[in-house]
Formats: structure tokens, sequence, C-alpha cells
């Protein structure tokens, strides 16, 4: 005969198993965008680069080609590849092109070198789907999970720029595994745990230099947790896991020592390069010491000295030669990230803080209110201090704090759960937001949110946020659409059109034409031109097409 209690346990296992494979379909749903994303979108600006540096690490065990990101990246997007022939992939640096950094020419076949690098991105966003779904179902439930899943699974952002071959969804997804590996350390402060912490952190270190904020701060954390042993056992824990992290940062420059020369001057002075760090101090002095994976050291000195200088920027159609906004980021995610995220996460922090509803009672009462505290930290200090630097280069740069916004929405569901009306409203919100952001599928990279018109979004963003050099496949097509059509190109990426068998003709800033006209959204907006409104001299002719969401076609007469 089942018994009551019986009963009981079979209906959770049976809810748990439903919410299980639902978090699956939803897992499928995030890898089909990300696979369409692959097909449709060319080589964006970085890409070449991160796949030049991480070849070259895993060659010539060297990495100072490019040495502004971590490496670890970029030997993760380049893995694939060391299965063929050195041979096989070949990028040569054809150096500036107009008003490009670089112009790299991709052979043979650019769109398998972007399917091969870009499968590792869309493993590690699944990763980060399984890490953000587990974490709810641990502080909310499993029901709560799934909404944090669905509303992943259709953010642009996150689809974006996990189906790049570049190192903003690496850093994403280790911040918040650091995050997550904090708030257990806090339950159980063990050692086990305080390796796992370590090795957590190491891996956000070596992922991207905005990591050592936060690392400080998850050994602060460490620090000031009471410890079952005592304070002296808490920061021998904290120093174990600062050992951890410095060894697996270390390993990954291949146990390298060598020299770093430190001298006084300013950051905002000029650059300083291969293996000096710049010490804004008015002492003068020169200090030389080896130290374990070198550069890494010397690379930190050069981004914090980038941050404080700047670089061009664009803000809601005013171009910044260097410097920049203090506003810049509240707007940018304001603008980039789906409204309809942006109140549930909102109501989701205010049920926790105010403990209205009868779910946030519940789970203020159960004390996991503590960790959610802790978490929350993390993306409060990533963003400020993105905020407080020179650096406006879009979205993609504080990524790092979209999943934890998820976690809000998953309190969000937590609140009001027990009643049907809140239920079904959330449901609806997660099904708009799904409407929505399916306007601009499978251009998600340049998606804004629905009070922005498409057709004007380079008015308000450039650059990554919309305009990355993603185009090319999208005007091949178009070429091969209109064979006989002569089309002059002003380009914005890193890729060489050529690449991808474009014909089109460049077109300077200075060049008057006329036929079909092809503009990148980001030459309209000026950001990175001598002159920022060069190419407006085509808002007098009649636009034909918007291309990828991201080339402007223009007819002159």
């Amino acid at each position: 005969m089942t018994t009551t209690s019986e009963s009981a346990v079979d209906a959770r296992s049976v809810g748990v198993g439903a919410a299980a494979w639902f978090a699956l379909a939803l897992a499928a749903c995030f890898t089909a965008q990300c696979a369409w994303f692959v097909a449709t979108q060319s080589l964006t600006y970085d890409e070449p680069v991160h796949v030049i540096a991480g070849l070259d690490a895993w060659r010539a065990h060297r990495f100072t080609k490019w040495n502004d990101q971590p490496p670890l990246g970029r030997l993760l997007l380049t893995a694939p590849l060391l299965l063929s022939p050195p041979e096989r992939w070949r990028l040569v640096d054809r150096g500036p092109s107009g008003a490009n950094y670089w112009s790299i020419l991709v052979q043979p076949d650019a769109i398998a070198l972007a399917n091969r690098t870009r499968a590792v991105n869309v493993a590690l966003g699944l990763l980060l789907a399984a890490l953000v779904w587990s974490t709810a179902r641990r502080l909310f439930s499993a029901a709560a999970a799934n909404v944090a899943l669905a509303l992943f699974a259709c953010s642009p952002a996150l689809v974006a720029h996990f189906s790049l071959a570049t190192v903003d969804g690496l850093a994403t997804l280790t911040c918040f595994a650091a995050a997550v590996a904090v708030m257990r350390w806090r339950r159980n402060p063990s050692w086990p745990l305080t390796v796992v912490v370590g090795l957590a952190l190491g891996l956000f270190l070596a992922a991207k230099f905005s990591a050592p904020p936060l690392v400080l701060l998850a050994l602060a954390i460490m620090a000031a947790t009471d410890s079952r042993d005592g304070w002296p056992a808490s920061m021998a824990k904290t120093f174990g896991a600062a050992i951890v992290a410095v060894a697996v940062v270390w390993g990954t420059y291949g146990w390298h020592v060598g020299p770093v020369t430190f001298r006084n001057g300013s950051l905002a002075g000029p650059y300083a390069r291969d293996n000096t760090v710049i010490v804004p101090v008015r002492a003068a002095f020169t200090w030389t010491l080896p130290l374990p994976a070198p550069e890494f050291v010397t690379a930190l000195g050069g981004v914090v000295q980038h941050g404080v200088r700047g670089q061009p920027a664009y803000l809601l159609g005013d171009v910044k030669g260097s410097g920049g906004w203090r506003r810049y980021f509240p707007i940018v995610v304001l603008l980039k990230w789906p409204a309809t995220m942006w109140l549930l996460a909102i109501f989701g922090m205010v049920s926790l803080a105010t403990g209205r509803g009868p779910g946030a009672r519940a789970f203020q009462a159960s004390g996991s209110a503590r960790d959610v505290a802790v978490l929350m930290m993390f993306p409060a200090v990533f963003f400020a201090s993105a905020t407080a630097t020179n650096l406006d280069i879009g979205d993609r740069y504080v990524l790092p704090v979209y999943p934890f916004l998820l976690l809000l929405c998953a309190a969000a569901w937590h609140a009001v759960h027990t009643r049907a009306a809140g239920r079904a409203l959330i449901v609806a919100m997660v099904l708009c937001q799904a409407v929505d952001v399916a306007r601009y599928a499978p251009d998600d990279l340049s998606y804004f949110n629905a009070w922005v018109r498409p057709a004007s979004s380079y008015t308000l963003l450039s650059d990554s946020n919309l305009d990355w050099g993603q185009g090319l496949l999208a005007l091949a097509k178009y070429e091969r659409a209109h064979p006989t059509t002569s089309i002059w190109l002003a380009y914005f990426g890193g890729v060489d059109a050529s690449s991808y068998g474009i014909r089109a003709r460049a077109l300077g800033e200075q060049d008057r034409v006329h036929g079909t006209v092809v503009v990148s959204a980001t030459h309209l907006s000026g950001q990175y031109l001598r002159d920022p409104a060069a190419y407006h001299w085509l808002f007098a002719h009649p636009r034909t097409a918007i291309l990828n969401h991201t080339l402007h076609v223009f007819e002159v007469p």
C-alpha cells in the first residue's frame, strides 16, 4: 500500500524530471540559435586576431602577439585547428586599411575557420546555461530555474557572444563560476572547496583582464567569513585559494618566468611596450624583476593604461576621440538587453529586498537570501569598475553581469509562484521576449530593444553593439543576386572582404562615386573615421536596403 509521503516523493520526482526535460529543450533551443548565427554571420573584427594569437601560443609557445588578452580563451578557441596541418589555415595581416586598425585575409576557407573555432564558444555557452540553471534550482526551485533558462535561451547578447570566436563568453562563464564557488565555500569553508575557488578564480584571471577587481572581492569575502576553525583558518584558506589561482594563471602561460620592468610615468601617457609596466608615481625609478607569467603582468599593465587613456567612442550621435562617458554602460544595457528581462530582474530584486510575497518570505526564512546577497556583490563591483574606465566598447564588456540578472528573474518567479495570475504573467513576459528577439534573429549581435527602430540604431550606438563587421556573408549573397551591379564598399571590420569572395571596390572617406554604395553602420556613425561625417553625403540619396542589420545600401544616381 502506497503511503501519502511516498506519493509526495513520487510527485516531486516526476516534477523534477519534467523540469529537467524542459531544461534540455531550452538548451537545444539556445544551441539551434547559435548554429543559425554561426552559419549566417561573417568573422567579426576581433576573431582573426584571437585565432592568430591562439595558434602562435600553441605552436610557438609565445604569448606576446596581440598581448591584450590572457591566453586561455584563445587556446581553447583554436584547439580544434590543431587537428589540421599548420598550412591548412592562413591568416595574412595586411596592415591598416582605411580607418581599420588591421585587415586580415583568411585563406582558404573563412567559413570553415569560423565553424571550427566558434563551436568551442557554443559549448562554453551550454556550460554557462547549465550552471545558471543548477544555481537557480539550488537557490529557488526547478521551475524558477527554467524561467531563468528560458530567458537565457532568448537573450541576443548571450547567443551572439557565445557564437563568436572571442573571449567575452569565456569571461562571462568564469566570472559566474567564480561567484558561485565563493557562495558555496561560504556555506562549507572546507579545503576541497578552497581549491575549487582557487581554480575558478585562476580561470577567470586567465580569461579576461577585467577579472582582478572581482578576484580581490572574492578573497576579501573569504577572509571575512566566520570559519568554524576560527579566523586564522579562514586566512589560511584565503591564501591557499590565491596561491592556486596564481598557479593556474602561471600554468596557462606555460610556466614562463621572465623579466618585468616597472618604471614611473603617467597612465595617460605613451603606452608601455614589451616587458614594461608604468606605475603612476612621481618618484623616478626603474625596477626589473624576474616574475612568473611575465606576459600576464605586462599585458595587465597595458590594459590598465588603455582603460585610463580610452579609445574612440560613440554614444547617441556623439563621437569622442578618447576617454569615455560615465553614463555609457547604463545606457547601453538599457538599449541592448531585453526590456522584459530588466522588468523581471528588478521585480525579483525588490521582492528579495522587501520580502514581499509568500515565496519571497519563505526564501528569506531559509537563509538563502544571504547567498544571493553575496552573489550580487560580484556584478555590482564589475559594473562599477567597467563604468569607471574610459573603455566604452560595447555591451560585451559588461556581459558577465547578465547571468546574475537571470538569477533575479528566477527570484521573481519564486516570489509569485504560489499565485496563478503571477505565474501566467511571467510566462507571458518570457514569451514576449522570445517574440521580441525574433525580430533580429539570426543577427543577434545587432539587437536593440523594441523602442529602437532598426534602421536608425546606428544613431545611438555602433561598433560591437551593432556592427562588428559580421555582414560579409550577407553582402556576398547580395552580390550573387546582383551579378551585373558595380558595388562600392566602405566596410568596418578586421577581415579582408575578399576572404568571402566579395568583388566590391573599396570606398574611401574622400571618394564620391555613383552607383550602388554599401556602408557599414559603424562608418555611418563615424566612430573610427578621421572625419565622423565622411559618409553622411549618402543620406541625400535613396537607401534601398539594410543587409544583416549592419550594411546600408544606397543608390547614387
